[in-house]
């Protein structure tokens, strides 16, 4: 009995130390290095698009408003999402590495799921500054000065860094002992928790708990907004002034539906698509780290006068 428990005790504790195996599109290893080629120019759009952004809003002193100040913030955001995930899913696709450390995936899990929860509030402040802007034009300036800007850009910072730590430090403390084979090409909480034969009810309650009080909360008050705003802009009197009005807030909406689309799908594809193909599971994975990062640039790129003009006097200039 001595002797068996010494054995348990020794081997439980390097469970924690083992590393995990990445799943990439199953089925299709020999196709990798093709699948690879439209990854690497997604991620080249990402990144590019985004520096693309901060570069312009840093650089065009007409664009230093608090719209702009929050487009920036979401940049940021996405360059970092991008970041955080391309050196995992490229690796498996270039043949390099499908396995990963515990340390390195309960690090790559917090700033997935932090930079999630940023996103939300930056949309979340987006939309606070669209119904400032159009319920009450005349104290915009007033209401969100460079002072507020830099507080609220902390809130965020806080709420989105100092809330998980909690759940994602006790991922170190779990016992491993299923296969360690992850359904996605990087690490998601959840997905370590279906390996985890410890006591997983904190990290399920408080994990639900951060949803509740982040993106389901950001989702009913950037909706509220929209509300107040619609109940604003049909109040006008004149239809031009209706349409500009409207016209304000198409790229925060669209970027707002990039977001919760691909949350939803994951979330549905998790709960109700375990019968599904391995690919559906990372197919969805990768469209919901990817999809607001690529897009994001190109809706207000399209979409916002000011953004577009200047990269378009930008690219004039490179090509004289």
């Amino acid at each position: 009995m001595y002797f068996s428990s010494r054995v348990i005790a020794s081997i439980i504790p390097t469970m924690n130390f083992s590393s995990f195996h990445l799943t990439g599109f199953s089925g299709l290893e020999q196709q990798y290095p093709w699948i690879s080629i439209p990854f690497s120019a997604i991620y080249a759009m990402v990144l590019l698009g985004n520096c693309l952004v901060l570069h312009v809003i840093r650089t065009e002193p007409s664009l230093h408003q608090p719209m702009f100040y929050f487009l920036a913030m979401l940049a940021l955001t996405d360059l970092c999402m991008g970041l955080s995930t391309v050196h995992t899913v490229l690796g498996i696709l270039w043949g390099l590495s499908q396995e990963v450390s515990l340390d390195a995936c309960i690090a790559q899990s917090y700033f997935i799921h932090g930079l999630s929860f940023m996103e939300s509030s930056v949309l979340l402040a987006m939309a606070f500054d669209r119904y400032i802007a159009i319920c009450h034009p005349l104290r915009y300036s007033s209401i969100l000065t460079n002072d507020k800007i830099i507080k609220i850009g902390v809130a965020i910072l806080c709420r989105s860094t100092l809330l998980i730590p909690p759940v994602i430090i006790r991922l170190k403390f779990l016992n491993y002992c299923h296969p360690h084979i992850l359904s996605h090409s990087f690490c998601l909480h959840q997905d370590l928790l279906h390996l985890a034969c410890s006591d997983i009810r904190f990290n399920s309650y408080y994990a639900l708990m951060l949803v509740i009080c982040t993106l389901l909360l950001d989702a009913v008050l950037i909706l509220f907004s929209y509300v107040m705003i619609l109940k604003s802009v049909l109040a006008i009197a004149s239809q031009e002034e209706r349409r500009k009005s409207f016209q304000t807030c198409i790229s925060h909406i669209c970027a707002v539906l990039v977001f919760y689309i691909p949350i939803i799908g994951l979330t549905m594809v998790h709960r109700f698509g375990k019968h599904l193909s391995p690919m559906v599971h990372v197919l969805m994975g990768n469209i919901y780290i990817l999809f607001p990062p690529l897009m994001n640039p190109i809706i207000y790129s399209v979409k916002t006068q000011q953004i577009r003009s200047r990269m378009l006097r930008l690219f004039s200039l490179k090509i004289h």
